[in-house]
């Protein structure tokens, strides 16, 4: 069973940065697409964006060209870089295997407030 670890998350003004970091147990994550969700109060976990085995990448218009999802196959962990940050980001932030996805994590908050 993978297990899912997040890390990262916090407190920031609108416009600040963070970077998130999620390391997925198991021998198959370097050909695994992770993805970064998010869930905020109220409403339904949504994918935000997602990195194949292969390096490439896909967003949520709603975060595209303000965050940048990375991994590293190595350490077995994908990142997520948040910059440009906003109140409508305010979420628990989740990373999970897109096609094959195992029991979510605890996930991390991020605030935005001023």
């Amino acid at each position: 069973q993978v297990q899912l670890v997040e890390s990262g998350g916090g407190v920031v003004q609108p416009g600040g940065s963070l970077r998130l970091s999620c390391i997925a147990s198991g021998s198959i994550f370097s050909l695994a697409t992770m993805g970064w969700y998010r869930q905020a109060p109220g409403k339904q976990r949504e994918l935000v964006a997602s990195i194949t085995g292969g390096g490439y990448t896909n967003y949520a218009d709603s975060v595209k060209g303000r965050f940048t999802i990375s991994r590293d196959n190595a350490e077995n962990t994908v990142y997520l870089r948040m910059n440009g940050l906003k109140p409508e980001d305010t979420a628990v932030y989740y990373c999970n295997n897109v096609y094959s996805p195992s029991h979510w994590g605890q996930g991390t908050q991020v605030t935005v407030s001023s």
